[in-house]
């Protein structure tokens, strides 16, 4: 029984620490993108493009690597 309690809370405690670090990632993306945006629309094209590059790296890890596939259906396996 308490082997069993130690491995949820651990679990329990990997989802956190993957959903804090999905949404540092997804508000970094986010910044890099308007920053992108903001260097493209200034005529700074090739950076702009990089920031474009980056931001969108960042939210495809952040949203969907951590956030749905770690986080989402880590929540549903510890639940169901």
């Amino acid at each position: 029984m308490n082997g069993l309690v130690s491995e949820s809370l651990a679990e329990l405690l990997g989802l956190l620490v993957s959903a804090l670090l999905a949404g540092v990632l997804t508000v970094v993306g986010v910044l890099t993108e308007s920053a992108g945006l903001s260097n493209l629309l200034a005529g700074q094209s090739v950076f702009g493009l990089w920031e474009l590059w980056m931001g969108a790296v960042l939210l495809y890890a952040g949203l969907y690597m951590l956030g749905y596939k770690r986080v989402w259906l880590g929540l549903h396996r510890s639940l169901a």
